[in-house]
């Protein structure tokens, strides 16, 4: 029997940021939370005529109230509605919640014992970089993962910003909040979870930082098994431009590539792990995969152990119907779901629910102040006028009284 996902019902408050933060907040979305994020003003915000979304486009269920942080009576809204949230998400630079009145620990978790306050910051809170600017490119730099990711003889190449903002920062960031909320099951307490990326990343290269210390992975960069270095573990241009990609490691795998390709092995000139033999192979490699289209080596090697696979891009999976998932599947509690289908027969896998628009392949992003005054008519039974206001396109508190002052 299939359950409600595993975080139902848990309500989070998100200060609005891009990348990191928002990715946290959608994975909390994603398995079952209500999350409402925090916008900037805007002077059409809660109107009738919504202003256009924002930059961020990892708004997956989530709604939208606009609050001026620098007015008081802001401020004071956000103080009367801690204390009915499970979570808040603060992405911004280290100080700026502080500098807004809402220090975690000296007003934050007093309002909420239970709050769990996940901050997601870029470089470390303690470590030199703490008051500078930066972008994904910056954080893997000083983590040391950017100085294996590259060609031989080449510049450290970033890819994209996958590692650091999403991998290392926005994932483990939404691993802080479902430990704090599990060690919140045993005392009743909230804590403030603290993520950065230089951390975040360092941690997901630990496999090739303890390699560097072996031959897998202790040459330059470029030159190792795992790093393009190795022509049995890369990728190559086939005839029509598409590129097919290479993961033969084990011996039984080289063999049925090079039985696919219809290479005999004493023709590469040694041994296969011998990098003396690898310029050799490599334009062995490249020279066969030319000979064919990407489609003809697919059907040389599909079904094959040669490890051996089409590099497909995005455009040609949302093309093929290919169905975006949730990260993990949750037998029991699965999340919610990406996709629209018919709820009867869809599989655990795909996830619960009706599903969103767009299939998970695009977003349309979230207007500031879409929905949310919904959102708070259902957390706080708030109705305008009465408790809050609108005024220069943000959301201020009106009702005195109904909280004790710190």
């Amino acid at each position: 029997m299939v359950q409600s996902p595993p975080l139902q019902g848990l309500r989070v408050l998100e200060f609005a940021g891009l990348a990191p933060g928002p990715f946290a907040g959608m994975l909390c979305a994603d398995f079952g939370a209500h999350v409402l994020r925090v916008d900037r003003a805007h002077p059409s915000a809660h109107t009738d005529q919504l202003p256009p979304p924002t930059a961020d486009q990892l708004t997956r269920r989530k709604s939208s109230i606009c609050v001026n942080t620098k007015t008081s009576a802001g401020i004071e809204l956000l103080k009367t509605i801690i204390p009915t949230i499970d979570i808040l998400i603060d992405p911004f630079r280290p100080g700026v919640l502080e500098k807004m009145g809402l220090g975690p620990e000296e007003v934050l978790m007093r309002l909420n014992p239970r709050l769990i306050v996940a901050r997601m910051t870029g470089f470390r809170r303690d470590g030199k970089y703490k008051d500078m600017a930066g972008h994904d490119i910056n954080y893997i730099a000083v983590s040391g993962v950017l100085s294996m990711l590259g060609r031989h003889h080449e510049k450290p190449y970033p890819p994209g910003n996958i590692v650091g903002d999403f991998a290392g920062g926005g994932a483990m960031c939404f691993l802080g909040i479902v430990l704090a909320l599990l060690h919140r099951e045993r005392n009743g307490l909230g804590q403030v979870v603290e993520a950065n990326m230089v951390d975040g990343s360092a941690f997901m290269a630990t496999m090739p930082r303890f390699a560097t210390k072996l031959p897998v992975w202790g040459g330059e960069r470029g030159t190792n098994q795992l790093d393009g270095g190795c022509p049995f573990y890369d990728t190559y241009e086939t005839k029509d431009g598409g590129y097919m990609a290479v993961g033969a490691l084990e011996p039984q795998f080289f063999a049925a590539l090079l039985k696919g390709m219809g290479i005999e092995e004493s023709a590469i000139g040694g041994n296969r792990m011998d990098k003396g033999t690898w310029k050799k192979q490599a334009e062995m490699y490249t020279a066969k995969f030319k000979e064919k289209t990407r489609a003809e080596w697919e059907k040389i090697f599909d079904g094959t152990d040669a490890c051996c696979t089409p590099v497909i891009t995005q455009r040609e999976l949302e093309k093929d119907g290919f169905d975006q998932r949730p990260v993990v599947t949750l037998k029991s509690s699965p999340s919610l779901a990406m996709a629209d289908s018919d709820l009867e027969d869809r599989p655990v896998a795909e996830g619960q629910g009706i599903g969103i628009t767009g299939n998970g392949w695009e977003s349309k992003g979230m207007s500031p102040s879409d929905g949310g005054e919904e959102i708070l008519s259902i957390w706080m039974g708030w109705v305008k006028g009465r408790h809050y206001e609108v005024k220069d396109g943000a959301l201020e508190f009106v009702e005195r009284g109904s909280r004790p002052k710190l």
